[in-house]
């Protein structure tokens, strides 16, 4: 029952009588429902746990918006494609390969076939939240520099698109004021990889740490499937002009210098 903010208070989700006892007592005119395992090892070894984390949640989220009328927001992932592919618009059918991805994937699907007033939209590779928050590729990057490595090795087989929750959060919810609905992906702009995001880092913090590009065989620890390829297109929102989210440098630069420390 762990919360990193004194505002919040503790839901478990994945039991449906506290879900909707908590958002009777609310009244939410929109749920957004964000939670899930991300840890794809943990996934992997534990598959009914993350599907009943990550997918049986969703049912719950769907029930209790349903019956509150209320917009049902979901938070999806880039890793549901099988990376074959250079890029990936809201048109391609997605291919997951492993837990995580399916578990996020079927809570895609039953919430755009079963919410009466749902958006569903997708990041990519998260960075935000902080020295506090962060437990992604930003920190993991920023640790080993504080703790004096001098050489950082970084996969250099695996392709995506950054995504700043700042940003992300501030265009999330500009589509939920005006009422738009359906699946929608949201992305920094600017197609990159691990090697170059590390790369950035790097030249953003001034340090003198060389980088050795690697074969994610180099981590087995890190076992679970993950497509070689991540890489969204904003589709929707540039048809809607909409997209506010800006390039994942520009992005990056802004949370090391401002957010991060």
């Amino acid at each position: 029952k762990e919360i990193n903010e004194s505002w919040l208070s503790f839901l478990d989700f994945r039991n449906y009588k506290d879900y909707e006892k908590q958002a009777q007592y609310f009244r939410p005119d929109v749920i957004i429902h964000l939670g899930a395992y991300t840890d794809l090892e943990y996934c992997e070894k534990n598959e009914n746990d993350a599907y009943i984390t990550n997918y049986i949640s969703v049912e719950h989220a769907i029930r209790t918006a349903n019956k509150l009328d209320a917009r049902l927001v979901y938070i999806s992932t880039a890793g549901i494609f099988d990376g074959k592919k250079e890029f990936y618009d809201e048109l391609d059918v997605p291919n997951p390969l492993g837990v995580y991805a399916r578990s996020k994937y079927w809570g895609e699907r039953a919430v755009l076939a079963n919410a009466k007033d749902s958006l569903v939209v997708r990041a990519g590779w998260m960075m935000g939240g902080g020295r506090k928050k962060d437990k992604k590729f930003v920190k993991k990057i920023v640790d080993q520099i504080e703790e004096g490595c001098k050489v950082l090795r970084i996969v250099d087989d695996k392709l995506g698109t950054p995504t700043y929750t700042f940003d992300f959060a501030a265009n999330l919810w500009e589509l939920v004021e005006k009422d738009h609905s359906g699946l929608f992906n949201m992305v920094s702009s600017g197609f990159t990889s691990r090697l170059e995001v590390a790369h950035a880092i790097v030249e953003e913090l001034g340090v003198a740490v060389d980088i050795e590009a690697v074969s994610s065989t180099y981590y087995p620890e890190y076992f679970a499937p993950r497509p070689e390829c991540e890489r969204l297109l904003n589709r929707r929102l540039d048809l809607y002009q909409m997209n506010r989210m800006r390039h994942w440098r520009e992005s990056l630069s802004d949370y090391l210098k401002k957010k991060y420390f």
